[in-house]
């Protein structure tokens, strides 16, 4: 238990001590909500589906908390090239304990990654339904962050360079968050666009967080908890199987 709260607190330290790294990281979010918000906005309404703002703050908080928990991976392959990892995986501890950690780390930053873009979201007009729904929001957010840290740590586990890893989360990174209702309804979608949303985990976040924070959920709240958890129970399977056939 040491070792996971070491190792934790490496990952939540590093994050704070980069105040480049968070300025940055809320750029693109603060771009998308008052570009597509307040650009899309009237449209959104005139089509009859009320004030877009409420519909995409949702979507926007766990893009963030996406973005940071994939790259979270990327401080694998970092420990790797300036040995770090090395130490670590030779230090009398279990390969487990160190996975737990490092993930745990990083689903933590992401979601202090997410509770500062909801703040922004509040600021430009977002309106929770109640204070109440924050609770089963931060569950939402929790498993979201946790399933693409797994995620990330996984195809970090198999990479040794940082190109690689760059190249496959920009192919992965984008479908997932534009084929995941964070910027549309599902409602009435093409065929293959609504297969590939289904088959898509942070699309039932967003549903999620949705139902949670404004009352509207596509697929229900109990599916979409349900579906999020199985998804990072196997990830987070997959992940610490991959980590542990590292070789040093």
């Amino acid at each position: 238990m040491n070792t996971i709260y070491i190792l934790w607190l490496r990952q939540v330290k590093k994050y704070f001590r980069s105040r480049s790294r968070i300025i940055g990281s809320l750029g693109q979010p603060l771009l998308f909500l008052v570009a597509f918000g307040f650009g899309f906005g009237s449209i959104y309404q005139k089509a009859g589906q009320g004030n877009y703002i409420q519909f995409l703050a949702p979507g926007i908080i766990l893009m963030s908390v996406l973005f940071t928990a994939m790259f979270s991976g990327i401080d694998i392959i970092w420990d790797r090239q300036f040995g770090f990892l090395k130490e670590t995986l030779v230090a009398p501890v279990s390969r487990m304990e160190i996975i737990l950690g490092k993930t745990l780390g990083g689903a933590t930053v992401a979601i202090i990654q997410g509770v500062i873009v909801f703040l922004l979201t509040l600021i430009i007009g977002f309106r929770p339904q109640h204070v109440m729904s924050l609770f089963p929001a931060f569950l939402f957010t929790l498993l979201v962050a946790l399933l693409f840290t797994s995620l990330g740590t996984a195809i970090a586990s198999t990479l040794e360079d940082m190109q690689g890893f760059q190249l496959i989360m920009n192919f992965l990174i984008m479908p997932i968050v534009f084929l995941s209702g964070a910027f549309f309804p599902l409602s009435g979608l093409p065929k293959p666009i609504e297969f590939i949303t289904k088959i898509n985990p942070l699309t039932y976040g967003i549903d999620g967080l949705r139902g949670a924070l404004i009352g509207v959920s596509n697929f229900g709240m109990t599916v979409d908890l349900l579906v999020l958890s199985v998804i990072t129970l196997a990830l987070l399977g997959i992940g610490s199987y991959l980590f542990s056939k590292i070789q040093i």
